[in-house]
């Protein structure tokens, strides 16, 4: 079987990520066509690569005929027409979150993906693939803590950029706590609420940072999230869950501890994103072409998994200007 000739549309920092993953560590695909809004970017980048092309607009990129299927890390903005160009086309898309930026069009890319009647769409939620989650979704699928009652979980990061707001904390951070949550439990979010503390001194001036969300899934389990993204200190993401018969945590970084003198203790924490999930990452490429080479087109999140999410973080921003238990809002599935 020939290797799967991929489209890679937005090749910033997560792009360009992808790209090299796939051209030096996923086996049956390579990079055919890059895409960026900045052209003399997605050029220079093709440069370096054996027989890929730049093509300067991102629906002729997806439309290209040597294309066969297509990774986005684009702007979530641009998603929604992309991702209907990838519909249009029948191209397979693995999809970095957001699905789109709005719970609207989310649910209309859900719709119209149906309309086809085949899976096309992946979203990136990486942390499924994450070898970590796996065992502890294998524990709770196995019944070794008992029923589960509740999820505590830590989600900090060193620093964001300066356009950051309020409601990022919530769409561009809390989405995953929001994915673990119904990748772990197996249900939907029924209502969600935020909790303002007392603001960091050293977040963006008018940012709401550290934010606590209080989350209750359908059957009533309750999921505790600590939001702090100004630390200044590292890349910490934590879960822990609590059931009837004992609890397990995950995200310790605990592979290596030390004590020295005089008198320290301690290990190493993962300083960004990339060093935590990069596994995460390459296994979950590799499932994904490995899915689109066998005809399946996904294995992972899907379309309306990241619609959920999508509505559980509108939720989420009603909540944190209401400060009251929101609720979460699905159509019918």
């Amino acid at each position: 079987m020939s290797d799967l000739n991929i489209a890679v549309v937005g090749v910033g920092v997560m792009g360009a990520d992808h790209v090299a993953r796939i051209t030096a560590r996923i086996s049956g695909a390579r990079v055919s066509v890059v895409n960026d809004y900045l052209p003399e970017k997605a050029e220079q980048l093709a440069a370096s690569i054996p027989g890929c092309r730049a093509v300067a607009d991102s629906l002729d990129a997806i439309a290209d005929p040597d294309v066969d299927a297509v990774l986005l890390a684009s702007p979530g903005p641009t998603h929604e027409k992309q991702l209907l160009a990838c519909l249009e086309h029948r191209k397979p898309v693995l999809c970095e979150k957001p699905l789109t930026t709005d719970v609207a069009s989310a649910l209309d890319i859900v719709r119209r993906e149906a309309e086809l009647d085949t899976p096309l769409i992946q979203v990136g939620f990486m942390r499924r693939f994450d070898h970590e989650y796996a065992a502890l979704k294998a524990l709770i699928d196995g019944g070794e803590v008992g029923q589960p009652l509740m999820m505590h979980c830590v989600h900090r990061n060193p620093a964001v950029p300066p356009t950051f707001d309020s409601s990022m904390v919530v769409k561009d951070s809390l989405v995953h706590e929001v994915d673990v949550t119904r990748f772990l439990f197996g249900e939907e979010i029924a209502s969600i609420q935020i909790v303002r503390p007392t603001p960091n001194s050293a977040a963006p001036q008018g940012v709401q940072d550290p934010q606590i969300a209080i989350m209750k899934t359908a059957s009533g389990r309750h999921v505790d999230v600590e939001l702090f993204v100004t630390t200044g200190v590292a890349y910490e993401v934590r879960t822990e869950v609590v059931g009837e018969r004992g609890s397990a945590m995950i995200g310790l970084d605990v592979g290596l501890v030390r004590k020295a003198a005089p008198g320290t203790w301690g290990g190493i924490i993962t300083p960004g994103f990339r060093e935590r999930f990069g596994q995460a990452y390459d296994t979950e490429v590799q499932r994904w072409v490995d899915a689109v080479r066998s005809g399946r087109n996904i294995d992972g999140p899907s379309a309306w998994d990241g619609y959920a999410a999508a509505a559980v973080c509108e939720a989420g921003v009603r909540a944190l200007a209401s400060g009251e238990a929101e609720p979460v809002e699905l159509a019918p599935k």
